[in-house]
């Protein structure tokens, strides 16, 4: 626990006041908190962390950290945490899953959506205040809450592979990617009422944030007026992939529930 909090720092760039604990760590893994971790010989390179809880009345398990040193993400060890967390939750008897991440962060939305098959309703606005002492929390901590119902066939077909995130280019386009990497919004009267809608974020957001602060920001603002806008119509996120034109740009698809 101590090398937990040791990394935390050094995936994050946290200040003390910022780190988990070794004490919530013992605490809350008596009542049920699950930390696993992953480890290269006796060398602690990666872990996750969650919590039970409850949420609308109904037994959750929230997972509040993973981490992975940058010098091992080769080696598909997020996904193989996120595994053994799910087996420990499922031996639990819950199946739902909780966990909140930055709606910007590309790589996080790629293996969120695309490989894992969350789903996501809910946007927070500055979830863990507007700045925190991590590098990657300085444009604001916006956060989609998301949901990964572990026992679905939705996720058991992303496990497995059986499904593939396929481009929908054809469906209306509420926040893009404009010249210059700059967001455009799209009228939202006309982008939404369909049964689709799709929101695009920059592939790299932290190289854009070193570079161009103001633009950075510019993003923030935009995909949290496209996120609580879609979610208010009634949508749901359920999908991200990536295309090329020009720069890398990711996508966001969001849907109506089915009837």
């Amino acid at each position: 626990m101590r090398r937990v909090e040791a990394l935390e720092k050094e995936v994050w760039g946290c200040s003390d006041l910022d780190v988990v604990p070794l004490t919530m760590l013992v605490a809350t893994r008596e009542i049920g908190a699950v930390l696993i971790g992953a480890y290269d010989a006796g060398s602690l390179v990666g872990f996750v962390y969650g919590i039970p809880g409850f949420e609308n009345g109904q037994s959750v398990h929230h997972s509040h950290m993973l981490a992975v040193k940058p010098a091992y993400r080769n080696f598909n060890l997020g996904f193989k945490l996120k595994m053994a967390q799910r087996e420990r939750v499922l031996a639990q008897g819950i199946n739902r899953v909780t966990w909140t991440f930055d709606p910007l962060q590309s790589v996080n939305a790629y293996f969120n959506f695309s490989k894992l098959g969350v789903i996501a309703d809910t946007y927070k606005i500055n979830f863990y205040g507007e700045t925190t002492s991590s590098f990657l929390h300085q444009i604001g901590t916006d956060r989609l809450w998301v949901s990964w119902i572990v026992d679905s066939d939705r996720v058991w077909k992303k496990l497995e592979g059986q499904t593939q995130t396929s481009t929908q280019e054809h469906i209306p386009t509420l926040l893009q990617v404009g010249v210059g990497l700059r967001p455009q919004r799209n009228d939202k009267s006309e982008m939404l009422g369909g049964y689709s809608v799709s929101i695009e974020i920059p592939d790299d957001i932290n190289t854009l944030q070193n570079h161009s602060p103001e633009l950075a920001v510019h993003w923030r603002e935009s995909t949290r007026w496209a996120f609580t806008e879609a979610i208010a119509a009634g949508y749901i996120v359920e999908d991200f992939y990536r295309v090329r034109r020009g720069d890398s740009v990711g996508v966001y698809v969001l849907n109506q529930p089915k009837q």
